[in-house]
């Protein structure tokens, strides 16, 4: 077994978000491998996701995106369990794409639990992510859950179009 250091302990974190003890064992799991550490995490971030999706999600913010030319926007409510959390960059940074991606793919509703009449396509939770299409906004908002440690929920949308 490759000895793990204190550089590739603090490259790990820096690049995932993860503990000093999670991130040593993903190392030691991964014989010193820093992608497959990655995946390791990954994988225990989102079943821990999972795990906390019944906690109360009683903070967050409401976020807007106006498109160039003020004729869409968007809210969308980012919901999370402590104040916190609903303050940090990444917390922030997605409650904005998301809106951003409501306001571009004008989704019908949240999720299939929601409204299952609708296609993937119309389901903001299915649709591709517009960052990152390999992704859904589901899944983005579930690696965002790991990497917070909390639940977080998408609790409202609304878009506005001029003329519709």
């Amino acid at each position: 077994m490759a000895e793990i250091t204190a550089k590739q302990i603090k490259e790990l974190r820096d690049s995932t978000g993860a503990g000093i003890m999670d991130a040593k064992k993903a190392l030691e799991e991964s014989d010193g491998n820093i992608e497959k550490a990655v995946e390791i995490l990954d994988a225990k971030g989102l079943a821990s996701a999972e795990k906390r999706s019944g906690r109360a999600t009683e903070n967050g913010i409401i976020e807007s995106y106006i498109h160039t030319g003020g004729r869409i926007g968007s809210l969308v409510q980012l919901s999370c369990e402590t104040d916190f959390v609903a303050r940090t960059d990444d917390f922030v940074k997605c409650a904005k794409e998301i809106a951003m991606q409501i306001a571009a793919m004008n989704p019908k509703a949240i999720s299939k639990e929601e409204n299952s009449e609708f296609s993937d396509d119309e389901i903001l939770e299915s649709q591709a992510y517009i960052r990152d299409a390999s992704k859904s906004v589901g899944e983005v908002v579930k690696e965002l859950s790991a990497k917070v440690g909390e639940n977080v929920v998408i609790q409202k949308i609304h878009r506005f179009e001029i003329g519709s």
